[in-house]
């Protein structure tokens, strides 16, 4: 186990890729345990790629690129500032509502960061906007796309965890739109205080028939994550197939609904899938050793012994928890933390009478935040170089956003019925 854990660190602070971090771990601890035939390390990388399940993964990243390349993305960003250019903040809070509304298309907090940074930061810019605020408020609204479907980090937890990735997706509804609001509100306060992008009282409200019209335009995306839900729920499809049909809906879309998904464009869509699938897959088939050398040592019983010995009170349990994955989410891809940590975790969770549901949502979210957070959460730097943001400019205006989302997350802890509401209702309640 030392060296299991020595490997990794060392690896780590080296700089070497993730996936080679959590690989070259496993087989270390398989090269120094002779009891354990050297075998199994390819015998669990291989095992990795055998479901059926991990299907969705490819599927649902292949929709998404082909999404953003069919003028979905335009759409939403019209509707979006149709609905907010008489508020505070008008441009930071069309990057909230593009989160929102973009979850079901991008399905990655990183890349729908890096997106909203290049698509709204030179008009920020341009309005006043610093450049600490700017990264701030598109990365932090990012989270969103972490809870509404489809969120490849809820794939990967229902398979790794055995939860079901319908109720998962239907739970994480209400959680990304009460995340929203509270963005929301953050952007108006922290706007006043530092007035940025004060709100013209001369440009006219939002009429009906114009709301109607941006409406229509986004409904595609709009409707994505309710046809999911629908779709799993009535047995018209697997997750599995759920990606499938994506796929297929995004190639209708673009191709004869907005007429802008060419040739070219599909090809590019399925270059950057490949390339974005091949990265996923190696993480998870990489995490197969580590995972097995983890078990094997049983330090799922080891933490929840030390765990547990704090407290068996439900809630203050979760919000320790909770606080492990925030730090471990700092240094470690979310995807990997899916992969190594459901199975840590979600035993301790169930002991206490949590829904593996409702520690589903919670876990996607709070390790989402940790990859943007400094000094080492691995999203922030690649977003801050876009505007050549300073790293501390970025921590100080993201003070009150991670304010907001940790109040969220607390409201979350303590009332459930807010993540099960939905699931609920659709699947109907479980035991």
């Amino acid at each position: 186990m030392t060296l299991l854990v020595l490997a990794f660190v060392i690896l780590l602070i080296i700089g070497m890729p993730v996936a080679f971090v959590v690989g070259l771990a496993g087989v270390a601890f398989f090269a120094s345990t002779p009891d354990l035939p050297f075998s199994i390390v390819v015998q669990r990388i291989v095992a990795q790629t055998q479901s059926y399940s991990f299907l969705a993964v490819p599927f649902f990243i292949f929709a998404g690129t082909l999404m953003n390349e069919s003028g979905i993305t335009q759409r939403i960003l019209q509707f979006a500032s149709a609905l907010t250019r008489r508020m505070w903040g008008g441009v930071a809070q069309v990057s909230v509502i593009m989160s929102t509304m973009m979850g079901g298309i991008s399905g990655s907090a990183t890349a729908d960061a890096a997106m909203e940074t290049r698509l709204l930061g030179p008009e920020m810019q341009k309005r006043g906007y610093n450049k600490g605020y700017i990264v701030a408020v598109n990365s932090l609204t990012a989270m969103i796309t972490a809870t509404i479907p489809p969120s490849l980090g809820l794939i990967i937890y229902g398979f790794v965890g055995e939860v079901s990735i319908g109720r998962l997706f239907a739970a994480g509804i209400v959680p990304g739109i009460l995340m929203m609001l509270f963005l929301m509100a953050t952007v108006t306060i922290t706007c006043k205080r530092n007035q940025f992008d004060v709100p013209n009282k001369e440009l006219p409200r939002i009429t009906l028939s114009e709301f109607l019209v941006n409406l229509r335009n986004s409904i595609w995306a709009l409707i994505f994550p309710v046809i999911l839900i629908v779709g799993i729920r009535f047995g018209f499809f697997t997750p599995s197939e759920a990606g499938a049909f994506c796929i297929v809906y995004a190639i209708l879309i673009g191709a004869f609904i907005y007429r802008e998904l060419t040739w070219k464009k599909f090809w590019n869509a399925m270059k950057t899938a490949v390339i974005d699938t091949a990265a996923v897959m190696l993480l998870i088939t990489m995490s197969g050793p580590f995972s097995y050398a983890v078990t094997y040592c049983r330090l799922p019983q080891a933490l929840a012994n030390l765990i547990f010995g704090i407290t068996n009170q439900p809630q203050l349990l979760m919000i320790i928890i909770l606080v492990w994955l925030f730090f471990l989410g700092m240094f470690l891809d979310s995807n990997v933390n899916f992969l190594l940590l459901t199975p840590i975790f979600l035993p301790m969770v169930q002991k206490v009478g949590f829904d593996p549901v409702h520690f589903g949502i919670l876990m996607a979210t709070i390790v989402t935040m940790g990859v943007f957070t400094p000094p080492v959460g691995s999203a922030i730097y690649p977003v801050c170089a876009i505007l050549d943001c300073p790293v501390d400019e970025y921590t100080k205006s993201a003070m009150p956003f991670f304010i907001a989302i940790f109040l969220e997350m607390l409201l979350l802890v303590f009332v459930p019925n807010l993540v099960m509401f939905l699931p609920n209702l659709f699947y109907g309640t479980v035991g």
